[in-house]
């Protein structure tokens, strides 16, 4: 093994025991950091993460008497041994008023243990012990100010973990090390019962079996041995392997404090310290991440960086660390600086990290989750904007701020030989197109850059639109969507509005007037009503196409179309025929939500699953019949699931090519039955949102041209931002949009044509009027322009 040599590419893989173990005799440190420095960048990137915490000393007491600790007070010293609960929340709101996401819960291992007056202030709070005070001030702070705990409270027993998971989003012990040479007399941890390194291992293990995510590490710097450290890193990665919990590893470095037995112990030496972070990636991996408080090395900020850290820990703008009171917290600003000055971007995180989040069902309690799910992405990382589908009108300006940086022409990771591959009409594998929807930054700069580049080559610089109507005929449906705010049963008033059925007659007088105002199209969709069969679909089509010979008749889901051949018992082609016959001219691609069939278990278990949508589809272009094709993202799905939707619809258009567009649909959270449970997120950011139009155009490259922004998700400015980045159409001016609306959008029902056209036009671009299969209108079909419109286009 040469380390000081090796490629970078060498390094991915994980090292043996023996490897390890002969990094305890390595001094070329500099070979060591560039190692380590290459293996965290695969795992992390340009970012180096930290959690904006506020830190509550729930007791100082403790029964253990660490040499170095000036945290621990006898009671002499202290005016009461607990913050009460007022005090607790008082810290807290200080906290979530500041911005931080995390509460962390710093106190003694249990004090109760040794000192009278512990017992008997828990007695007066109506607890027997400490742990059982602190799971009561974890739930009441997550109520009460949505803060996410973080519990550090010593030695935990399974019994205890137990009681405390449910109020905890994360937890943490220090291991600090493996040597018990350092519990004997005369060495740091003489006299402290919670510090043999077995209890600690134990209650990390104990942590693991209870799906805990959790935090540990090691105290570098109080006497132990390079291969004592080396050996600690080992078991806690032999536990992590075990049990998947250890979710950070903190190297922290020890500074002696006055007034402790240890005040006159030299401090952990940079180099040592350096060592130790480098040692630690190469064992632990790309994947872990591996903290640094930067309070304790200010001068030294980028020698830990360039050691191999991924994360500066928890930073706060409201309370001091306690257990380091002499060394304050670095300002986030400055913080932010010193990262960018190393080449790095300084991104807030959460303490729960993404792949707890994104497995949430197994590692937080339901109560949690549900405070989890509104604060993240699709990445299970912290949401970087406000932005809310359908409701925001000003696009984030550090979003907006990227992506209007037109002259980026680098990335940060392996971008630019998937667009090479893209640009040649390959198609990407799941894990590439996943790794798109990853991008920030300068990335997120460099793909919208790109697939605008590739827009205009396949489209030019004209946007298009089409006149239509949506015609939403019944709001009535058997099925139970979990993110369906329109639907009703026949007999509910829940959620909005009542329920309705429109008969042939206002169906085919909604059209007409459509066809008077100047649309070219109609949109015809609804609830699967119970009453409904495919003679319903059937008569929907003659009726209109016997009044309106010229309109275009875009209509039913692959939903629909399942159901009225069932319904009919004939095969889907002999359906799809009848419908054309009776007046049918496209379909729309909605129903298919997320082409995942793990993610419709839950968001729609009884609706069809993905084979079946795109069977439907794939019937409908062999009958001739043109459709679009969409998704609805940002709910329980993640990027893996949007690379699967994309790539399905990408195979079934090399082999129909029946497709004509792609519409991306941000969900809409706000009325939404599975986000006012608390089991979704509420909906995509606006990155994640342009990267959904960004993306699609790098995957259908040469395949489907026409990619669509929804004005009624995105409003008007997200609408450009859109078109800045790979879109090229914007939709239909609607007249009558309902299904968003219901879920709790507020962006409007109907623009007139005009109103597109100056959209168009304030990018720069030309704005052309369409017919639904993307075809020139005929100038005897102007849009109609009319006072009675509309006009809320936010």
């Amino acid at each position: 093994m040469r380390l000081e040599t090796d490629k970078p590419s060498v390094l991915g893989r994980v090292l043996s025991d023996g490897e390890a173990r002969e990094l305890a005799g390595r001094r070329s440190l500099a070979g060591l950091m560039t190692a380590a420095g290459h293996l965290r960048d695969q795992g992390f990137g340009e970012r180096i993460t930290y959690s904006r915490k506020v830190f509550i000393p729930l007791s100082q007491l403790c029964r253990d008497v660490c040499h170095y600790c000036t945290f621990a007070k006898a009671p002499r010293h202290l005016k009461k041994a607990f913050l009460n609960p007022d005090e607790v929340l008082e810290i807290a709101r200080r906290g979530a008023q500041a911005g931080c996401k995390e509460a962390l819960f710093t106190l003694g291992d249990k004090p109760e243990a040794r000192y009278e007056i512990a017992r008997q202030e828990l007695a007066t709070l109506g607890h027997r012990s400490t742990l059982s005070y602190l799971a009561e001030m974890g739930r009441l702070v997550l109520k009460e100010t949505g803060l996410l705990p973080h519990f550090n409270p010593g030695l935990m027993t399974a019994e205890d973990l137990a009681m405390l998971r449910p109020h905890a989003a994360s937890m943490g012990i220090m291991l600090e090390t493996v040597s018990d040479r350092l519990s004997e007399r005369g060495n740091p941890h003489f006299g402290s019962p919670d510090k043999y390194p077995a209890a600690r291992l134990a209650a990390i293990e104990d942590a693991g079996k209870a799906k805990v995510p959790f935090t540990t590490g090691l105290l570098v710097g109080i006497g132990e041995t390079r291969e004592e450290i080396v050996e600690g890193l080992l078991a806690i990665r032999r536990l992590h392997e075990a049990y998947g919990h250890i979710q950070e590893v903190i190297i922290q470095n020890f500074l002696p404090k006055p007034g402790t037995k240890m005040a006159d112990a030299p401090a952990s030496d940079l180099e040592t310290h350096l060592w130790a972070i480098a040692v630690a990636r190469l064992i632990l991996g790309p994947e872990m991440s591996i903290q640094a408080p930067p309070n304790l090395r200010r001068e030294e900020m980028g020698a830990l960086i360039d050691a191999g850290i991924n994360d500066w820990g928890g930073v706060s703008p409201v309370t001091p660390d306690h257990v380091n009171p002499e060394a304050p917290w670095p300002h986030l600003e400055d913080l932010a600086t010193k990262t960018a000055q190393c080449g790095k971007v300084l991104t807030e995180r959460l303490t729960v990290y993404p792949q707890y989040v994104k497995n949430g069902a197994a590692w937080l309690d339901p109560e949690l989750r549900s405070k989890v799910l509104p604060l993240v992405d699709a990445a299970g990382e912290l949401r970087e904007d406000d932005w809310i589908t359908g409701i925001s009108t000003e696009p984030p300006a550090a979003q907006l701020g990227h992506l209007m940086a037109r002259s980026t022409r680098t990335t940060t990771r392996a971008y630019t030989g998937l667009m090479r591959k893209a640009g040649k009409g390959m198609a990407l594998t799941e894990s590439e197109v996943a790794s798109l929807f990853e991008a920030r930054g300068r990335d997120f700069s460099y793909l919208c850059r790109t697939a605008d580049e590739m827009r205009a080559q396949s489209c030019g610089d004209a946007v298009s639109f089409v006149v239509n109507r949506n015609i939403n005929y019944t709001n009535i449906c058997y099925f139970k969507c979990q993110f369906c705010a329109f639907s009703k049963g026949k007999m509910s008033e829940n959620l909005r509005g009542r329920p309705y059925e429109l008969g042939l007659d206002e169906i085919v007088r909604r059209s007409r007037e459509a066809w008077d105002r100047g649309a070219s199209e109609v949109c015809l969709q609804g609830g699967i009503h119970p009453k409904f069969t495919g003679e319903t679909y059937l008569s929907i089509c003659r009726a209109i196409r016997e009044a309106l010979p010229q309109m275009h008749i875009h209509a039913f889901s692959p939903l629909e179309i399942w159901q009225g051949a069932a319904t009919l018992g004939k095969p889907l082609d002999s359906f799809l025929a009848e419908l054309k016959e009776a007046g049918l001219n496209t379909l729309p691609g909605t129903a298919a939500e997320i082409l995942d069939d793990a993610v419709r278990a839950t968001l729609c278990p009884d609706k069809i699953n993905t084979e079946q949508w795109l069977s439907v589809m794939r019937a409908a272009h062999a009958a001739g019949l043109k459709t679009t094709a969409t998704i609805m993202f940002g709910h329980i799905d993640d990027t893996r699931s949007w690379a699967r939707h994309l790539l399905h619809i990408r195979a079934l258009q090399e082999d129909t090519g029946g497709f004509t567009e792609f519409v991306p649909l941000p969900f809409v959270a706000s009325e939404a039955p599975i986000y006012l449970k608390g089991r979704a997120r509420r909906g995509p950011t606006f990155r994640e949102s342009v990267l959904m139009h960004a993306v699609a155009r790098i995957v259908f490259h040469g395949l489907i041209d026409n990619i669509q922004t929804s004005w009624v998700k995105m409003g008007r400015k997200g609408a450009q931002s859109c078109l800045q980045a790979g879109a090229n159409d914007l939709g239909g001016t609607l007249m009558d949009e309902t299904i968003t609306r219901s879920a709790g959008a507020s962006h409007g029902q109907e623009v007139v044509a005009s109103d597109m056209e100056s959209l168009i036009a304030q990018i720069g671009r030309r704005p052309w009027q369409r017919s639904t299969c993307y075809e020139k209108m005929l100038s005897d079909r102007p849009a109609a322009e009319t006072e009675a419109a509309w006009q809320n286009l936010a």
